[in-house]
C-alpha cells in the first residue's frame, strides 16, 4: 500500500524512513549470492534492528529498490521480468494481483510459516505470499464536524447527501492505490449496474479528485497535520483506517484522542503480497527473505513502520492501533478474479464519468 508512509509526510517531523536497507551497493541485480535484492513500491519500511537481525542470522545483505507507486512498480516489474531488477517483489495488492500473475511475474515458492497465515488472507497456489492487510476508508476531520454540530458520514450513501457537498477529496483511480480501492469498494457495494450511478451523484455532490494520496491527505484534508499547515479545506478524504493512529503517534505533543476518525461503512479491504520473481538471480536468498516476512518479528514490526496489520496468527499490534485505528468490522471485499475481469474497464469508465 504505497501511500501509507505517514512518518515525515503526515506529521512533518523530518523522520527518515528506509528507502534503502542493508549495506550492499553497486549494480541493482543481485548477482552476489550474499546479497538479496527486494523490489518494492515506495512505502517499504522496516526497523533497522529487525533487518539487522535477519541479515545476521541469514548471512545475506538486503538491498531495496523502491519503484514508486504500487501500480508503477508492478508494471515495471512485469516489463523487466526476463531480466528482473531483484529477487523478491513486495507490494502487489489484491487490486493488481491478477495482472502480475497473468504476466508470469512470480515463480512458485511456499514460504515457511505460510500455515500460520489467517484463513481470510490466503490465496490459491504458491506464486505469492500474503504479507499485510489494511482498509481503505474515508477519514474525517473531527473538529470540523464538531464545530458545525454536524454528524460525520458513516457510509457510502451518506457521502452523496447535500450535507456533505464539496467536502470529500479522493484520489485518481487510475493513478492511486487508495483511489482504485475506493472505486472497487463502491462497485462491491452497488454492483456492476449501480456503481456508475453512485459516482454520478458523488460528482454532482462536489467530490474533488487529485492524483495521489499524499496530495489528498497532506494538502487537501483539513484533519491531517500536513493539511492544517496547508490550510486545507476538505474535511473528508479517502485514506486508511490506520491513518488516525499516525496522527497520534507522531504528533508533538501527543493528543489524548485522535483528531481524525474513520467512516466505517466506507471501507474496502486491501491485502498486500510478496513473491519470488521469475528469473531471480538469487533464488535461495529470495526464499529466505520471504520466510523472514512471515516471522513474528517482522509481522509485529510492520504496524508502526508501514501502518498496516499483520496477517499471521499470534502477531500483536500496538495499543495505539486498537485504540485509534481498529480494522473495519465489515469492509467491502471483492474476489481477485472479478477484479481481474473488470478493473481496466471500470477505471476507463470511471475516468470518462468523473474526470471529463
Amino acid at each position: 500500500m504505497n501511500n501509507k508512509k505517514f512518518l515525515a509526510a503526515v506529521v512533518g517531523l523530518g523522520l527518515v524512513t528506509l528507502s534503502a536497507c542493508g549495506s550492499s551497493s553497486g549494480d541493482s541485480k543481485s548477482s552476489d549470492s550474499k546479497t538479496v535484492t527486494l523490489v518494492s513500491h515506495d512505502s517499504w519500511a522496516v526497523s533497522k534492528k529487525v533487518l539487522a537481525d535477519f541479515e545476521k542470522k541469514s548471512g545475506y545483505q538486503v538491498k531495496v529498490l523502491e519503484d514508486g507507486d504500487a501500480g508503477q512498480a508492478v508494471n515495471k516489474a512485469i516489463l523487466t521480468k526476463d531480466n528482473p531488477q531483484g529477487d523478491v517483489f513486495f507490494g502487489v495488492d489484491n487490486t493488481l494481483l491478477s495482472r502480475a500473475l497473468d504476466n508470469g511475474l512470480f515463480q512458485s515458492y511456499e514460504a515457511k510459516g505460510a500455515d500460520r497465515i489467517k484463513a481470510g488472507y490466503r490465496v490459491d497456489g504458491d506464486k505469492v505470499t500474503p504479507i499485510d492487510t489494511g482498509d481503505i476508508c474515508v477519514n474525517y476531520d473531527k473538529a470540523y464536524f464538531t464545530e458545525r454540530k454536524l454528524q460525520p458520514p458513516t457510509s457510502y450513501d451518506d457521502l452523496i447527501k447535500p450535507a456533505y457537498k464539496n467536502l470529500l477529496v479522493t484520489e485518481n483511480a487510475s493513478t492511486s492505490s487508495p483511489g482504485l480501492g475506493f472505486l472497487l469498494g463502491s462497485a462491491a457495494k452497488y454492483g456492476d449496474d449501480g456503481w456508475q450511478g453512485y459516482w454520478k451523484k458523488l460528482k454532482a455532490n462536489g467530490v474533488k479528485v487529485v492524483d495521489g494520496w499524499e496530495q489528498a491527505y497532506n494538502e487537501e484534508f483539513s484533519g491531517s497535520a500536513g493539511g492544517k499547515k496547508a490550510k486545507a479545506d476538505r474535511p473528508l478524504v479517502v485514506s486508511y483506517a490506520s491513518s488516525p493512529p499516525a496522527e497520534v503517534i507522531y504528533a508533538d505533543p501527543k493528543p489524548t484522542t485522535a483528531p481524525t476518525g474513520v467512516a466505517q461503512g466506507t471501507c474496502f479491504r486491501q491485502i498486500e503480497y510478496a513473491g519470488l520473481l521469475s528469473n531471480a538471480a538469487n533464488t535461495k536468498g529470495g526464499k529466505a527473505f520471504l520466510d523472514f516476512l512471515l516471522t513474528k518479528e517482522f509481522q509485529q514490526d510492520m504496524p508502526l513502520n508501514m501502518f498496516v496489520y499483520p496477517v499471521v496468527e499470534g502477531a500483536k499490534v500496538p495499543a495505539e492501533f486498537a485504540a485509534y485505528g481498529p480494522q473495519a468490522k465489515d469492509p467491502e471485499t471483492m474476489d481477485p478474479a472479478k477484479i481481474a475481469d473488470n478493473r481496466d474497464d471500470w477505471v476507463k469508465s470511471w475516468t470518462s464519468l468523473v474526470l471529463k
